[in-house]
């Protein structure tokens, strides 16, 4: 089986132009492709595995990414899947998060001389000049064409901004460069991508001709993905800093049943005959397959050491042997404390378990609130400090996030 009819089997595949000529360079490993991501936050998110995971498997098979920075398109903002603009980030912001994503990414693919390439369009977007633009690309589209893209039509009722609405040509103009510019002959993306991307091949042909062989191919990420990367209304990061590795590896073991096999299929390395066997495991058997696809997901952003001790602590914890050494924890301080102790709600917000005072008040009131295994459901409650002699308390909020607050 090559690379390509892998990427089938594992449900990768959305839309392709030309398949049997990009079956024949990835399988051959003569693919030079690029997927872009825009800076909009100092951190990847867990709806970038599709993407970072197909760049790994793709350079293992000979082929050479090109990890597109979009610090040129995030100062417009993609509107795909938006129902309001983004909010405006500075250079200096843009900047920065492309510099956290690179460190993070280098967890994936190799950089190097031969090897994976990082490329910035603010290089070549920001310089542009607005008429030269106009006359040598603005008269490749059609703003009928572009009008009918899913991608612009979802936000025409709510105001599609003329900003935005240059993204599309933005976007296929990075195809364009790169093809030029660093024989750059694929591109890969989301489902929902799809219009810009055939924005961007259609640009190299009108161009350069109809011998200038620029491919495109969109991934399963439009609805997976983006369902992947958010979780209870927040983001699951790929830096430590943002979600912890035990956090890390309990979103992945809470995954619904009937995702599991999905996720282990597109986003970890194990053996296609291994995931094919799993594929009959039913009641608790898959929650054995919730542990294998948390525990490869968290060794492959975070190493084996803490993907062992997300491990072990989960297990600890939901086990009842209450060892606690490896739960996130907040340390603190003496004057977060009153003289009888700390109120539940400022323990909520202080480690982060709820981003307001109203929302932490309603989790009590709902009661999801629990205290060393003891529901609290008065959200005037008061953790007395007596509760703190060993040397912390386990907050539980829901069913599976547990955490330690240290005294």
């Amino acid at each position: 089986m090559g690379i390509y009819e892998e990427l089938v089997a594992r449900g990768l595949i959305a839309q392709v132009t030309n398949e049997s000529e990009i079956r024949e360079m990835i399988n051959a490993g003569k693919a030079k492709f690029y997927i872009g991501f825009d800076c909009t936050a100092d951190s990847l998110t867990a709806g970038h595995f599709m993407a970072l995971t197909l760049m790994k498997r793709l350079q293992m098979a000979g082929n050479k990414p090109i990890a597109l920075i979009g610090g040129g398109t995030t100062m417009i903002g993609d509107p795909s899947g938006r129902s309001d603009m983004r909010k405006m980030l500075t250079k200096e912001d843009i900047d920065h998060n492309a510099e956290c994503f690179k460190r993070q990414m280098e967890r994936f693919i190799e950089f190097g001389e031969g090897k994976a390439q990082m490329v910035n369009n603010a290089d070549w977007l920001l310089n542009l000049n607005y008429v030269e633009l106009l006359r040598e690309v603005g008269a490749c589209f059609s703003v009928n064409n572009m009008l009918r893209a899913e991608c612009y039509k979802q936000r025409m009722e709510n105001g599609l901004s003329f900003l935005e609405f240059n993204y599309m040509i933005m976007q296929s103009y990075d195809f364009y460069y790169l093809f030029k510019h660093y024989g750059c002959n694929m591109q890969f993306g989301g489902n929902d991508q799809w219009s810009n991307m055939l924005g961007g091949t259609e640009l190299i042909r009108r161009k350069l001709g109809e011998d200038a062989h620029a491919m495109t191919i969109t991934l399963l990420t439009d609805s997976q993905g983006k369902k992947m990367g958010k979780t209870a209304g927040n983001a699951v990061w790929l830096d430590p800093n943002k979600t912890s590795p035990y956090e890390f590896y309990q979103y992945w073991r809470n995954v619904a049943d009937d995702d599991v096999l999905k996720c282990i299929r597109m986003l970890t390395f194990l053996p296609l005959e291994q995931i094919d066997e799993m594929d009959k495991w039913e009641g608790s058997q898959l929650n054995k397959a919730k542990e294998i696809l948390a525990f490869e997901l968290t060794n492959l952003v975070h190493g084996e050491e803490e993907a062992t001790k997300a491990q072990d602590a989960a297990k600890a914890v939901f086990g009842g042997s209450g060892n606690a050494d490896n739960m996130p924890s907040t340390e603190l301080s003496a004057d977060d404390f009153t003289a009888d102790g700390l109120g539940i709600i400022d323990a909520l917000c202080k480690a982060n378990l709820c981003p307001s005072r109203g929302e932490a008040r309603r989790l009590i009131q709902q009661g999801g609130v629990s205290v060393d295994d003891a529901k609290v459901t008065d959200p005037m409650y008061i953790i007395p400090l007596s509760d703190f002699e060993k040397g912390y308390v386990i907050i539980k909020k829901g069913k599976k996030v547990f955490h330690k607050i240290v005294k």
